[in-house]
């Protein structure tokens, strides 16, 4: 009889959980992290695109196009590490990235005994004004009235 191989397990992640009036203070904060956040990726992507045009130019690349092509390299180098960075400082609050172009963030916290998420949007003049159950899919919303806003009762792990 083989033996099955043991499996590591993954370490289980506490989150914190945060309730309305905490979600609320940190707004200004997390309109500044989630602004950089889209600012990097919409650079990172725009670098990417100049990279592309660069490397299908006709015909064999002189000196003066091998550094444009390595600025442009190390640019985008230096745009995905300022894109990692603020994306790091965004989770150790526990606030996830959900759509970078659109500055959309989730916000976890409790409802019914269930995880659910605010969603901080970059755009919204409220910054939180829906939010849905982990189970939900992507794209449904609820109205905060919704929600009980209240602190949560313990941690939940993911």
């Amino acid at each position: 009889m083989k033996r099955r191989p043991k499996r590591r397990r993954r370490p289980v992640k506490v989150i914190h959980l945060w309730n309305f009036p905490q979600a609320q203070k940190a707004l200004p904060y997390l309109r500044s992290v989630v602004g950089s956040l889209r600012d990097h990726w919409l650079h990172v992507q725009g670098v990417t695109a100049d990279m592309s045009r660069q490397a299908n130019l006709p015909g064999r690349p002189d000196r003066h196009a091998l550094i444009v092509q390595e600025n442009t390299r190390e640019e985008k180098e230096e745009a995905e590490t300022q894109f990692t960075d603020a994306l790091q400082e965004l989770m150790k609050l526990d606030v996830y990235l959900l759509d970078p172009v659109r500055g959309l963030a989730l916000i976890p916290f409790a409802q019914n005994e269930q995880l659910a998420w605010f969603v901080f949007d970059q755009f919204d003049p409220k910054g939180v004004s829906s939010w849905r159950f982990h189970e939900d899919a992507l794209d449904i919303r609820r109205p905060l009235g919704e929600a009980q806003l209240e602190a949560p009762s313990s941690p939940t792990a993911a």
